[in-house]
């Protein structure tokens, strides 16, 4: 299952400059999740984050995994309307910059999912080198 722009925003509310999803490569719903985040000088966050050295703020990171792991729960039966809600990030480690240019490739894989309480693992490459590592928890709550 892939998903474009479109669909991805009728699945979470999140837009310009919090949409950290461009496209889902490939999902298996309520299970795992493969998106793309391609990154561009032109993102808000690289006018005060390092001007002069442009490195994407690692909780932005981590955000762009939660909201893959928010879209592959979106279709998890009782979850229609619903939207992913942070509760928790454990063993979140940073092994790499990333910068302009970068395409990010988000994998998550939903470990626990019971009563509107998920846990995820995600992991966020560039290439083959991984630059982002957590542990990630939310509810999915009514909008």
């Amino acid at each position: 299952m892939e998903l474009n722009i479109t669909e991805i925003q009728k699945r979470i509310p999140h837009r310009y400059p919090l949409l950290l999803v461009d496209k889902i490569i490939e999902m298996e719903p309520g299970k795992s999740a493969i998106g793309i985040k391609n990154v561009s000088m032109n993102e808000s966050f690289f006018q005060g984050h390092f001007p002069q050295k442009p490195i994407m703020p690692g909780v932005l990171m981590v955000e762009a995994l939660a909201q893959v792991a928010g879209i592959a729960c979106s279709d998890i039966e009782g979850n229609e309307g619903k939207i992913g809600v942070f509760t928790g990030i454990d063993k979140c480690k940073f092994r790499r910059q990333v910068v302009p240019g970068d395409v990010l490739r988000l994998e998550v894989e939903i470990t626990t999912f019971r009563r509107g309480i998920a846990k995820a693992e995600g992991r966020a490459y560039v290439g083959d080198e991984l630059a982002c590592a957590a542990n990630i928890s939310f509810a999915m709550v009514d909008i």
